[in-house]
């Protein structure tokens, strides 16, 4: 049987099949993807072929939502994964040589960036812009919690957007809370099946209840002391909308590039790669070569500095932490 996986627990998989039946199902052994190291070798919007439980033609409830299951009889496995059209990955948080596959086959990828409460940095927006451009996934950035920020807030987001819209991303800005823009953002995701990702406490969860009321996702409150978020979202889920599908993922506060070399690094920041073409030598690396275009970009104010920070920060992926 083939379905469509809409539930990943890390453990368990939720796989609906195209009559809307779902089987709780498991991987086999040592079951990895051709020529990927991953933690997680199937990820929600994957489409897979698995076995059903023996005895059993029909939907058995997924013991991650139905408080387990009664045996290796009652089982699915899934067997194989259909070709992707895509996928978007990050480097795993605990084990650096492995990616972690966030979602596949998605159209769109939605980052949810706060200015304030908690702030978004720069530089965890541009590793996922990178990314995303380095799968070929297009990305909109959605400002959350708009109704919260003050006078100098309120600038640097009108700052941020226009940033991002000059190097050509959609950007559209809401609220969560009141429910401002959501109408704006309906109209981007409607057809697409769209990954949603941010940083913890940036209030994915909270947009998704607006967006889709029956979903009942999990919602934190930020810790009082750090201004940060908890993590309210613990597994990756796909939510059907009226017209497309939204997969939740847990928040996550780094995001480290995977399988990136130094070379490719500026072929993903689209502002520095179209003003690289015209350095003198073939290959530089825009840090120090005599007649480097990019260097003077940024000099004349043409590149803005937190994108090249961005960029520099990336040339020397090791440490995990320093992006936090």
């Amino acid at each position: 049987m083939t379905g469509l996986v809409v539930r990943n627990t890390g453990s368990w998989y939720d796989v609906r099949t195209d009559d809307g039946r779902v089987f709780a199902c498991k991987v086999k052994g040592n079951f990895r993807l051709r020529g990927i190291r991953s933690t997680n070798p199937v990820a929600v919007g994957d489409r897979v072929v698995f076995t059903p439980p023996s005895g059993r033609g029909g939907e058995w409830a997924s013991p991650s939502s139905a408080g387990g299951a009664g045996g290796e009889a009652s089982v699915s496995f899934i067997t194989e994964i259909l070709d992707r059209r895509n996928y978007i990955v990050r480097r795993a948080s605990n084990l650096s040589k492995q990616s972690h596959i966030i979602a596949a086959n998605v159209d769109m990828a939605c980052l949810i960036v706060t200015v304030a409460h908690p702030e978004t940095s720069t530089t965890f927006i541009d590793r996922f812009l990178a990314s995303a451009e380095a799968y070929r996934v297009p990305v909109l950035l959605i400002f959350n919690k708009v109704d919260l920020y003050d006078g100098d807030q309120h600038r640097r987001l009108d700052a941020m957007m226009a940033l991002y819209r000059h190097i050509g991303y959609d950007c559209v800005a809401v609220s969560a809370a009141t429910g401002e823009g959501l109408d704006i953002l309906r109209q981007h995701l409607a057809g697409k099946t769209t990954l949603f990702s941010g940083n913890s406490g940036v209030g994915k969860s909270t947009l998704i209840n607006r967006l889709v009321p029956d979903a009942c996702a999990k919602t934190a409150a930020l810790s009082v002391a750090h201004d940060q978020g908890r993590h309210a979202t613990t597994f990756s889920e796909m939510y059907d909308l009226p017209s497309g599908a939204i997969i939740d993922t847990p928040g996550i506060r780094g995001f480290g590039t995977y399988d990136m070399s130094r070379e490719e690094v500026s072929h993903y920041f689209r502002d520095i790669f179209a003003v690289g073409h015209d350095c003198r030598f073939r290959g530089c690396t825009h840090t120090r070569e005599p007649g480097c275009a990019v260097l003077a970009a940024l000099a004349d104010h043409r590149i803005a500095d937190s994108r090249y920070r961005s960029y520099l920060s990336m040339l020397n992926d090791e440490d995990e932490s320093k992006y936090r």
